[in-house]
């Protein structure tokens, strides 16, 4: 049974939605099925890998985006999907590849679309008025949801976006994270060492560096927490196209910005060495760096308006645009506590449930028991 996957705006190391095709691969390829995924790159390339089958295309670079590709060509692709012959289709795009619904049902192959952004969300940082993006969205949407068998949505708020338009074909499926990976035990007193001193707060925001995911504001929190006599640091983890004017902005403050970190064990010994981590993204739609976060016992303080505080739960704080604020309030509450409770949350969100979900969206017979749990 072949599961083709297409994928665009992949970062080629990073990234939350890397980090979910490759997770779902492997577990795909353990229970029993043949994941093929398919994705744009600077040059082509087909390889093997533990989550399955990886064919690159070269893709065409997005201005100002830092690195984002898209597969462009439906000749090509076309010509590409008919010889691989998939039993299913799953397609995490929903701009450039939603013409792939129509050549499944064509050829009564039955396709998934996954929705890993908000369009209404998207549409407004790219400076359309709210009112404006919202029946854009709408419009694009509901041919979404005309083209695919099911549309997949990793929270109520992400699905909202699909039921006010009386979609049918929906379904709700949380993503997960490596609860072995990420653990309160790969806590690094040395790496704290190399930011802060022991009477320090050591904040970390990690993420990509760019327009939607505002990080803007955690340099802004700093600011303001040494304004008012906090002894804070912040580590900024991650890249893109706002780097330099964050660095410009985050002068004179104790703001460190990390190299690339390609080795996921040292991304989790950050996130469990941090005090606090903050996710100020207003558009969401899962956020899995702080819920990895929350896996190394991290409480994590994120944007109100996003599907975030749907997953954090009450192992952190939501604000709409005071940080700083959020920050004094997860300190507020005893360190121990604060720490398994952020643990607690996040071993409700395993890979195994997560991946039997997206099987049991393609109508395909899960490995697992457990159904995977809904995000309330």
């Amino acid at each position: 049974m072949r599961l083709v996957r297409l994928a665009n705006f992949v970062m080629p190391r990073s990234g939350g939605l890397r980090t979910a095709l490759r997770c779902l691969g492997e577990g795909y390829l353990a229970a029993g099925y043949e994941p093929v995924l398919v994705v744009p790159g600077e040059r082509a390339d087909d390889e093997q890998t533990p989550y399955g089958r990886v064919i690159t295309l070269p893709g065409r670079l997005v201005p100002g985006t830092g690195g984002y590709r898209v597969l462009l060509g439906r000749r090509r692709l076309s010509r590409l999907l008919d010889e691989l012959r998939p039993d299913r289709l799953e397609v995490s795009d929903r701009f450039t590849l939603r013409w792939t619904g129509r050549w499944a049902r064509e050829r009564g192959v039955p396709a998934v679309m996954v929705s890993h952004e908000s369009l209404t969300g998207l549409f407004t940082v790219a400076g359309l008025p709210r009112s404006g993006a919202q029946r854009l969205a709408d419009l694009l949407n509901a041919r979404s949801a005309r083209s695919y068998d099911r549309i997949v949505c990793t929270t109520g708020w992400a699905a909202a976006e699909f039921r006010r338009i009386g979609v049918s074909n929906l379904v709700e499926v949380p993503l997960g994270v490596d609860l072995d990976l990420f653990h309160p035990g790969a806590r690094d007193d040395a790496l704290r060492a190399r930011y802060a001193e022991p009477e320090q707060l050591l904040i970390v925001h990690c993420g990509r560096l760019s327009t939607e995911k505002q990080p803007e504001s955690s340099v802004e929190a700093l600011a303001t927490l040494h304004r008012d006599g906090v002894d804070a640091v912040l580590v900024v983890a991650g890249d893109g196209p706002l780097r330099p004017r964050l660095m410009e902005r985050a002068a004179g403050l104790p703001v460190h910005f990390t190299q690339f970190l390609a080795d996921r064990a040292e991304v989790a010994a950050l996130l469990a060495t941090a005090d606090v981590a903050l996710a100020p993204g207003p558009i969401e739609t899962f956020g899995l760096a702080a819920l990895e976060a929350l896996a190394c016992g991290t409480p994590v303080v994120v944007n109100a308006a996003s599907a975030l505080p749907e997953v954090v739960g009450d192992a952190g704080v939501a604000v709409h645009t005071d940080f700083a604020q959020g920050v004094r309030e997860i300190l507020a509450r005893p360190e121990a506590a604060r720490r398994a409770a952020a643990r607690a949350r996040a071993e409700r969100f395993g890979w195994p449930a997560a991946v039997d979900g997206f099987l049991e969206a393609h109508g395909l017979e899960t490995e697992h028991i457990s159904p995977p749990m809904a995000v309330h």
